[in-house]
């Protein structure tokens, strides 16, 4: 198989530092990763992440997956991306957005989550879509408003392209109505072929032509122990279940009794059994850890299911955090070929 265009991600290192970060991007580079991406939730910036990353990896493309749309006005995201992309003008900067959850919004940042996501989504995506023209914007929707906006970027021919995360029917499809590009995110790779198919159906009923959005997808390999590793794991998909965008993708990925258990003992308050709920079938095929071959044809398999563009999150759930998260990076780039 022709190796694709490998991507890694820094949302599951951000913990480690940005000096890990950026080591990260170094040697990611080295091997011939394409591009870079971040999250964002309490940690790092995400514009100044990635434009430091152009300044230590420069020529790797450079990806926000996601920021909370609510936290942004569509002005602003688009400011920050043409930044981004008038820094390195000879990159691809893609610019992903999302809804995030309200915890990150609301709890976390005092910003309502709001109401009509895929609503609130497609208006999003078209306000920033217009301000990236440099055109004069006016626009008044049902959740956005300006007058006249101008973005005072100068930008040659290429543009920062718009990605939408998304994990649900409607959500993916919208994708393929009016997005660059789609993140999948927390699926096993036998997941991704209906959410592929969502996303074309999505640009069928706009008239688009078919794979005019690409479909990227975070995929969550680490190199280590996977009996050790367990116990992080069940936490991770522990604190994703409870939500129920996420509970939804994921009993539709064939974790029902998982997300139902999950949903009964954390009503009770009982987290013990909650996290006990998350069965090894579900960790392996999301948070998956092993050895090097085993990472890397798990990356494989979510590119055989359709996945354009895998973008690698290493998992740092070892003693030798930093060393664990090279020999993933590694690991990935030497298996693909």
């Amino acid at each position: 198989m022709t190796r694709p265009p490998l991507g890694v991600t820094a949302a599951s290192i951000q913990a480690l530092g940005t000096d890990t970060m950026l080591s990260a991007a170094r040697l990611a580079k080295d091997l011939g990763y394409r591009s870079y991406w971040t999250a964002e939730t309490t940690g790092p910036e995400a514009f100044a992440s990635l434009a430091a990353v152009g300044a230590v990896a420069p020529g790797m493309d450079l990806g926000t997956g996601v920021l909370a749309l609510q936290l942004r006005t569509p002005m602003l995201a688009a400011m920050g991306a043409a930044t981004l992309q008038s820094l390195q003008p000879d990159i691809e900067v893609v610019l992903g957005v999302g809804v995030s959850s309200p915890v990150v919004t609301g709890q976390w940042h005092g910003t309502p989550y709001g109401e009509r996501p895929v609503a609130r989504c497609r208006e999003y995506l078209t306000l920033v879509r217009e301000c990236l023209t440099g055109e004069a914007v006016t626009f008044d929707g049902d959740f956005y408003r300006c007058r006249r906006f101008r973005l005072g970027v100068r930008l040659g021919e290429r543009r920062p392209k718009l990605l939408l995360g998304a994990l649900n029917g409607q959500m993916l499809r919208l994708a393929g109505e009016v997005a660059d590009g789609v993140l999948l995110n927390y699926l096993p790779a036998t997941a991704v072929r209906w959410c592929v198919e969502q996303v074309r159906a999505g640009e069928v009923a706009a008239g688009r032509l078919s794979g005019s959005c690409t479909v990227y997808a975070y995929v969550h390999v680490g190199v280590g122990d996977r009996d050790a590793a367990a116990e992080l794991a069940r936490r991770d998909l522990f604190s994703y279940a409870v939500v129920p965008a996420y509970a939804a993708a994921f009993a539709r990925a064939g974790f029902a009794d998982d997300v139902a258990a999950v949903a009964e003992h954390h009503a009770t308050g009982d987290r013990d059994a909650a996290l006990a709920a998350i069965s090894n079938a579900m960790i392996d095929a999301i948070d998956i850890v092993g050895d090097p071959g085993h990472v890397a044809s798990s990356v494989r398999a979510y590119v055989e299911a359709g996945v354009e563009v895998p973008v690698v999150m290493p998992l740092p759930w070892a003693a030798d955090r930093r060393a664990a998260v090279a020999e993933t990076i590694t690991a990935v780039a030497e298996g693909l070929g």
